[in-house]
Formats: structure tokens, sequence, C-alpha cells
């Protein structure tokens, strides 16, 4: 087999074509809000978020209602609650994050095991299935990561302004809080784009690691989110034809081409010694 036919024999398969698409989608929106959570040290939520979407993707199937449906109202119902129960609580935000990720986690699995007999489609999205997208799934992919990518893009300004300089901001008139809450909900809603690509378990991974890396190598901000981008776009590809040829999952390859990735960078970057602070221009 020449090389030719080694890049271009796979895509000759639709579901290949469909998969390439998706994983392209999801990388670019992860990229993009991961550099904020990145940014603002807010890891932990992503991967609470992503667990809290599993009871409104098994709420959405026991009704009869479209799965996207049921994990967007969750995850941004959790990402709103962590928010509300930090500040009416008094408690650290890292805390109220451990409390419904763990409670919101465990309601998807009782629910789950109540459901007879072997559940394919729900089973699929803690694993991650981006081989058996639909075309369907990719229209609603594609609304979904559009929407959280025209709100950054309209409120990029305001977003960097708080994330850098919180207390500045509110003397400048911002509504730093309400700003807040908004990213919790792009988070929310950009880890429900992401599950059935990498799955509920590493979905995290898709939406720091390509951030970490930019930030490794980058000092300006926006450098950082292009270079995240070009990380999640070169991963999507290779990890897909790494899935293909080693018939491993995909949603695993595209995570292990990342933190490939993410430890050459931390090899060859003086980032890496926090020589060189991010800063927003």
């Amino acid at each position: 087999m020449n090389a030719f036919d080694l890049v271009l024999g796979p895509m000759a398969y639709g579901f290949m074509q469909r998969g390439l698409v998706a994983t392209l989608l999801v990388g670019i929106v992860c990229a993009v809000v991961g550099s904020f959570v990145v940014l603002r040290g807010l890891a932990f939520i992503g991967d609470a978020v992503s667990h809290a979407a599993f009871p409104g993707l098994v709420i959405a199937y026991i009704l009869g209602l479209p799965l996207y449906l049921g994990a967007t109202v969750t995850a941004v119902a959790t990402a709103l609650g962590i928010s509300y129960v930090s500040r009416r609580g008094g408690l650290r935000f890292d805390t109220a994050v451990g409390v419904l990720f763990a409670g919101m986690f465990a309601f998807g699995i009782a629910l789950f095991s109540s459901i007879d007999g072997y559940v394919a489609d729900l089973f699929g999205y803690l694993l991650g299935n981006v081989l058996g997208i639909t075309m369907i799934d990719i229209v609603q992919l594609a609304i979904l990561g559009g929407t959280v990518l025209a709100i950054v893009g309209l409120l990029r300004k305001e977003l960097l302004y708080a994330s850098f300089d919180r207390d500045a901001a509110a003397a400048a008139g911002l509504a730093v809080d309400r700003l807040d809450e908004l990213l919790l909900v792009l988070i929310g809603v950009t880890v429900v784009v992401s599950i059935q690509a990498v799955g509920i378990i590493m979905v995290v991974a898709m939406l720091v690691t390509p951030a970490a890396t930019g930030q490794l190598l980058a000092q300006r901000f926006w450098d950082l989110v292009r270079i995240a981008i070009a990380v999640s776009i070169v991963a999507a590809v290779s990890g897909l034809y790494v899935s293909y040829y080693l018939n491993v999952a995909s949603g695993a390859a595209i995570v292990l081409v990342e933190s490939a990735i993410f430890a050459f960078a931390l090899l060859v970057s003086t980032r890496a010694h926090g020589l060189r602070p991010v800063v927003p221009a």
C-alpha cells in the first residue's frame, strides 16, 4: 500500500468522513473554550459538568427525547448550580464542584441501572463513539458549537478582561458575575458537544490538553488559542487514522495524540519553567 492509499483509503468510508467532520468541530470548540478554562484554572469543572450530563442523557432516553437536549439541560443546570451553591453556601468553588459532580453522576448511574437490558446508545456516551456519528448528530454539533463560538466571538474582550483582572473589570462596569455564569454555560454546552466524540470519561482532556499545550508555547492569550486549535485539529485527524489502522477506540486515540503533543511541548518549551506569563493581547 502506497502513501496515497494510506491517507485517502480510510476516507472512502462514510463513517470516517463523518467522524472527521465531527472531531474537527469538537476540537475547535473545545480549544477556544478550553483556553478560558485553563486561564481561569477551571479544569475540574469540565470533568464535573461532563459527568453531570449523564443523567440528562438517561432521562432523555427514557422519555424518548433528543439525547443532546437532555445532556445540555443537565450540564448547563449543573454548571450554574455550582456557581450558586458556591456563593450561597460560602463554599470554596472546588468544594461545590465536588459535591454536585458526585451527586449528579450518581443520579445518572442510578437511572441507568434501572433500565432493563443493555443500552448501547447510552453506554457509547461514556466511552465515546465518534465513528458512529450520524449526519443529524453533525448538524446538532454544528448548531451547538457554532452558537458557542459566536458568543465567545461577540464577548471575547469582556470575557478576557474578566478572566485576567476580575476586580478591574468590575470597577469598569462589567457584570463579572454574569460573565462568570455565561462562561460556565459555555463550558456546559461545549461538554455536550464533545461527549459523543471522546466520551464523558475523557472529555476534560479535550478541553484542557490543547489549551495547556498552548500555554506552554505562547505568551499572548490569542496565540495560546491559535495553538490550541492547531493541536486539536492535528490530534483529531491523527487520532482517527490511528484508531482506524490500529483498531483502537477513536476517542482514546485522539486524547493520546493530544497528550503526546503536550509532552513534546513540555520538553522543548521554556514556558515549562514559568519564564513568561501569558498576557491578554
